[in-house]
């Protein structure tokens, strides 16, 4: 399979997703996402594959949605979804049904974060089942289309950061729940790989136990039917406000451009981040 986005590599029992729009600090656009698909696809069909990193190029993990690159225009356009049902059909593949399956992959899935993990870098990261972060990572979070961020970090956090529009370290997306694990960065992928080898010392049918048994408590507790909810809520938001949640002229969401604010200094009580 050819990949123009992402790199798919296999390290004995681990297959290996690497983001790589290097270009875009790998922006996830419709093409990116069907080709993380492939490789998904790809380790599932691999009985020799146990465990799955997703990780980025360049020292970033994602920096969101591509916005607008001419590229990501031109693919969508090919696509040829039609207004109305096949254009709403196309939005959720991309942006609920895609990650819902990649969260249900039958084997141990973690990813690696470096650098920037912006909102669809969250999404992404959040579909996995665990979380290395190096620790200059920096997450950021919001009212995204796969609305997982009350139930990563719980409620009020989630109500805390979304309405902030705040930047995290990689040290305080682990005090919320959210990382499992920060390493230095020159540590990061050892520690990573190190911990990948050593799950996939079980055998496949007790790791997709486990992970049936803690998703099906995650489903119990109402998962997934929210983000199916929360999906509506978003289109409803995107459609009543429209242009007004971007930065005119430029390929950002407005509450992103808060985010880099508040790191350069520019917003009340933040410091400019070295």
């Amino acid at each position: 399979m050819d990949f123009q986005d992402i790199l798919y590599e296999v390290d004995g029992p681990i297959g290996v997703i690497t983001l790589n729009r290097p270009k875009y600090r790998n922006a996830q656009s419709y093409r990116m996402l069907d080709e993380i698909d492939g490789g998904f696809s790809l380790a599932r069909d691999d009985k020799t594959i146990r465990v799955l990193v997703v990780r980025g190029s360049d020292g970033n993990f994602s920096s969101g949605h591509d916005l607008g690159t001419q590229e990501a225009i031109d693919y969508r356009q090919a696509l040829g979804a039609k207004p109305g049902i096949e254009a709403y059909d196309q939005f959720k593949k991309y942006n609920l049904d895609l990650l819902v399956g990649w969260r249900n992959f039958p084997k141990p899935t973690i990813a690696m974060v470096e650098g920037y993990c912006i909102y669809a870098g969250w999404m992404l990261a959040a579909c996995c089942d665990v979380i290395f972060a190096a620790s200059n990572a920096e997450f950021l979070a919001g009212f995204v289309e796969y609305m997982s961020i009350p139930w990563d970090i719980g409620i009020r956090r989630a109500k805390e950061l979304c309405f902030e529009s705040r930047f995290i370290a990689a040290d305080e997306a682990r005090e919320f729940g959210f990382v499992n694990r920060v390493c230095a960065p020159e540590d990061l992928e050892r520690q990573t790989y190190d911990y990948a080898h050593r799950v996939a010392e079980n055998t496949p049918d007790s790791l997709r136990f486990i992970k049936i048994q803690a998703n099906k408590a995650q489903d119990a507790q109402g998962f997934t039917n929210a983000l199916e909810d929360s999906l509506g809520d978003y289109q409803a938001m995107t459609y009543l406000l429209g242009g007004a949640l971007r930065v005119p002229g430029q390929r950002r969401m407005s509450t992103v451009d808060l985010a880099f604010r508040g790191k350069q200094g520019e917003r009340y009580g933040q410091k400019p981040k070295k």
